[in-house]
């Protein structure tokens, strides 16, 4: 009898798989805490209080760029101080929280969602000022930015390279291929740059892999539930997802959209930081079962960066 259920499941497997193409990149660890839990316990904190776990939330604001203590001391401490009130008022004000310093619910709650690993303040030199107006002046120009940042100095890939190659690492699961050709393509068919996929991987412009942990890069993955993936700016060319995260192909209830990210990721690759406007594809932060696609910011930040 036990013979004839085996074969049986089997083929109910193959049936399920061939049915939900989709749960096939999903992790089975769903019940793994989120590298973020630790705020719950901080929740109400606010100046003049010292509590465990609140160094924790130093290390979080300094990883996205919104505190930097010359003494690390001070980093390292549980105390609630001014300059931890000041970052996470910044904070509130780039995702539109009502800017009280408090680590209140609302607060809790936006940093605890899953999101990209690039910092959204780099080296104190950007802001994500989207949905409110910037304004620059130049001795021939005054300009007026909204809705999208650059990394600091602009970096931006030469004319020479705005037909770019890429290909993918080794271990990358091949059913995470075509999201991301079909990403790079939605960029290709709203900006003026191309994309061409080597065989290889060693001498393409853009090298997209999967990664666990610490790989040395300056951005390190955390486990399931934090950082998604990470890029890097032009013409740097490296954009890794987070191997631990559940991956899907398309809106998978638990899961997020590798097209997505790949939208996102490659944003930061053709040298867009983040932005404060949630329906952009370049808001730091990406909610699971669910897709999103371009945003007119964002193809307005690439053709401001360059100029086209």
């Amino acid at each position: 009898m036990a013979s004839k259920i085996f074969p049986i499941f089997s083929f109910t497997l193959i049936v399920f798989i061939s049915l939900f193409p989709n749960a096939a990149l999903a992790n089975s660890d769903n019940k793994k805490s989120s590298p973020f839990d630790f705020l719950k316990h901080l929740q109400g904190c606010h100046k003049g209080d010292k509590l465990k776990g609140i160094h924790k939330l130093k290390t979080y604001l300094e990883h996205f760029g919104y505190l930097n203590y010359k003494n690390k001391s001070q980093a390292n401490n549980d105390d609630f101080d001014d300059l931890l009130e000041s970052a996470l008022k910044t904070y509130q004000l780039n995702y539109h929280l009502k800017v009280t310093g408090t680590l209140d619910s609302k607060t809790v709650s936006k940093m605890m969602m899953p999101r990209c690993g690039v910092p959204d303040i780099i080296n104190g030199t950007t802001r994500m000022t989207s949905g409110k107006k910037n304004q620059r002046h130049s001795s021939t120009s005054f300009h007026t930015v909204s809705h999208y940042t650059f990394f600091p100095g602009s970096p931006k890939w030469p004319p020479s390279k705005y037909s770019l190659t890429y290909g993918f690492l080794p271990q990358t699961p091949s059913r995470a291929m075509d999201p991301v050709a079909k990403a790079l393509q939605t960029w290709a068919a709203n900006t003026h740059f191309r994309f061409a996929r080597l065989q290889g991987y060693t001498t393409a412009d853009i090298k997209i892999g999967f990664y666990r942990g610490n790989r040395g890069d300056g951005s390190s993955f955390d486990g399931r539930g934090g950082i998604l993936a990470h890029a890097f700016a032009p013409q740097d060319g490296r954009f890794h997802y987070d191997a631990d995260e559940t991956w899907a192909v398309g809106a998978t209830p638990g899961a997020h959209d590798l097209e997505t990210v790949a939208l996102h990721e490659i944003g930061h690759l053709l040298g867009l930081g983040h932005s404060s406007v949630e329906a952009a594809i370049m808001f730091a932060r990406i909610s699971s079962g669910s897709t999103k696609g371009l945003h007119s910011g964002d193809i307005q930040g690439i053709r401001a960066l360059y100029n086209v």
